[in-house]
């Protein structure tokens, strides 16, 4: 087995006096797919910087390859001293690199590279982060958080040329469809250390429940063995002083490990508080339209939304999401048509850009509003030092001020103050910003036993797939159509309509083959039937298109079993040639399941494209 290329080993690293990491170890072989995940606080993002050398941990060693490239992606990218977008991306490469590739990747990502950095939006921004990242094609590929401020299409092509890449990756996110689609392993910061799964994030969650089992079992025993030895102190102290002492002392030790066991966070409680119910009736829009400088932003628009609908709003950045939902909630007027409001709503609106937080408020008052100690739910009085702990903040963070909070911190904060007021309509603008994942579950139970109505703007697809009856999507010319279903629905009726999401994989990788066009090109054409844009599929294309399927489920199924091999605990200890035997054989199988998936999905563009 090859060596890693990148080892951090028996990380350690306090800040002030709480540790934060103690003992986190990763190894990143070739080829890696590793999601690096772990709640809020936990440390990944600043075990992703040492990871990268830009923080140095107070012990561990850190270890890469002579030679081996590392590029990271920051959650915020700093463009200072950059006078363009290009100026940015170019200090990113080596004296080997192209620079022209970076220039297609460029405009991949939608930027000419001519941008002024401080006129960027937070998506615009995070897509030229990406291109400096990438652009080199590293050996090792550290991404925190890559899809924040990007819009649905691009989450997919991105997610598709992570997929792609032969760089090593680790990636944190907390995008569960893309953890589930791009990760092949599994590092699990908890509590200081770091726990490893041969597999990827899809089997996290009943993995981690797993472990959670196992630690109250070991906890409970631990309980019997200590009730057990305080039962023999009081009754049993008649034997051998000797034998006394040690197993007095045992007890002592017992008492200790139950005192020191670090135990798993708790989750948060949420609860919506919720008004009395509205009428049936919520919204009635009929033949709206808006339009800013004579582009049509909504045109000829109607729609009915009824008690109790869960509507999700998509589409592309600068599409007119956020317009759309102002109009159908009374914040902004229409140019023309007509829009109704029901009676008895009691709405509480979740805004992304967290603008009523102020950086000088401290904890405390950004959940009373600043009214004191005290938090109103509905006709209870609570006082905030217990209602902080509902959402996993601490007593000593009371005046703790809210610039130094992290993001999921913020949203936490957030979420409260939106939950605590009663309500029958909720209106949730990207409410999945920055939170941990399991605080997203518990939002979603939350959601799912609301009663009342929710319009929902997301770019999380799981989110949407969970929470939404029906989703409005956008043509880009100012129309909107409501499907049924959440957003996997809307793909399967999109498709089977002949169309397809705005700026999808397919559309930027045309793009992407014309500008490499020319001879080279045609010389690939003629030498791969499966590029080749034939009339029909040729007899060895159908046969391929059919068979692949198969063969794909025999490599996962092989993939799966291997990794089941490689679990196993000690392995390497007790036989590190079959260690790396098996970890070989794991890396041929991923290698051709990829190269079969990438083959399956040309052939079934292609058979698409045919047929339409």
């Amino acid at each position: 087995m090859l060596p890693p290329l990148l080892t951090l080993q028996n990380i350690h690293l306090t800040f002030g006096v709480t540790p934060l990491l103690s003992g986190a170890e990763i190894y990143v072989q070739p080829g890696d797919k590793i999601c690096l995940v772990g709640r809020n606080g936990s440390g990944k993002s600043t075990f992703l910087k040492i990871a990268a050398g830009m923080i140095q941990p107070d012990d561990g060693e850190r270890f890469v390859q002579p030679g081996v490239t590392i590029r990271y992606l920051p959650q915020e990218p700093d463009f200072s001293g950059y006078e363009t977008i290009f100026d940015f991306v170019k200090a990113g490469l080596s004296p080997t690199d192209d620079p022209y590739n970076a220039q297609i990747l460029l405009e991949q990502f939608q930027l000419n590279g001519g941008e002024d950095p401080s006129t960027l939006s937070g998506g615009e921004a995070k897509r030229a982060a990406l291109v400096q990242a990438m652009a080199p094609e590293p050996d090792i590929l550290l991404l925190d958080e890559p899809t924040n401020h990007l819009d649905l299409p691009m989450i997919e092509w991105v997610e598709n040329e992570l997929i792609r890449l032969k760089s090593a990756i680790v990636l944190i996110s907390h995008d569960r469809r893309l953890l589930e689609n791009v990760s092949r392993k599994t590092v699990w910061i908890e509590r200081g250390q770091s726990r490893v799964m041969e597999k990827g994030f899809k089997y996290f969650e009943s993995w981690r429940d797993d472990v959670f089992e196992q630690e109250e079992r070991d906890q409970h025993k631990l309980k019997q063995r200590i009730a057990m030895e305080e039962d023999w102190l009081r009754y049993g102290v008649t034997a051998r002083r000797k034998r006394n002492v040690k197993r007095l002392a045992n007890l002592h030790d017992l008492r200790h490990q139950r005192k020191t066991a670090s135990r798993p966070e708790g989750n948060a409680i949420m609860t919506a508080l919720e008004a009395d119910q509205s009428a049936k009736l919520v919204i009635e829009a009929k033949n709206i339209n808006k339009s800013y400088e004579g582009r049509p932003i909504v045109q000829d628009f109607s729609i009915r939304v009824k008690r109790g609908d869960r509507l999700g709003i998509v589409g592309p950045n600068g599409s007119g999401k956020t317009t759309l939902i102002s109009l159908l909630t009374g914040a902004l007027e229409q140019d023309s048509g007509h829009i109704r409001l029901g009676k008895n709503l009691e709405s509480v609106t979740l805004d992304q850009s967290r603008t009523k937080l102020k950086d000088d408020m401290t904890l405390a008052d950004a959940l009373t509003g600043g009214n004191g100690h005290y938090v109103i739910l509905g006709d209870e009085k609570r006082h905030v030092a217990g209602f902080m702990k509902e959402y996993l903040f601490k007593p000593e963070q009371m005046n703790t001020p809210v610039h130094v909070l992290s993001g999921g911190e913020r949203g936490r904060i957030l979420l409260a103050r939106a939950l605590a007021t009663p309500s029958n309509f909720l209106i949730l603008d990207e409410p999945t910003n920055d939170l941990d994942l399991e605080t997203l579950d518990l939002l979603e139970e939350m959601l799912s036993d609301y009663t009342g109505t929710i319009l929902l703007i997301s770019h999380d697809r799981d989110f949407l797939d969970r929470i939404v009856t029906s989703v409005l999507y956008p043509d880009g010319k100012g129309n909107w159509t409501e499907y049924a279903g959440g957003y996997s629905d809307m793909l399967v009726q999109l498709k089977a309509a002949g169309q397809s999401t705005l700026k999808t994989k397919s559309t930027l990788v045309k793009n992407k083959n014309a500008q490499q066009g020319g001879a080279k090109k045609q010389e690939q054409e003629e030498k791969d039937p499966l590029e080749k844009n034939t009339q029909k599929l040729s007899f060895k294309q159908k046969h391929l298109l059919e068979s692949l399927p198969n063969k794909m489920q025999a490599l996962q199924n092989d993939i799966e079993k291997l990794q089941n091999k490689l679990a196993e605990p000690d392995l390497y200890a007790k036989n590190p040639e079959n260690f790396q035997k098996y970890s070989k054989m794991l890396s041929i199988a991923e290698t051709r399941l990829e190269e079969a998936e990438t083959q399956w999905l040309e052939l079934e563009m292609l058979r698409e494209e045919i047929e339409s």
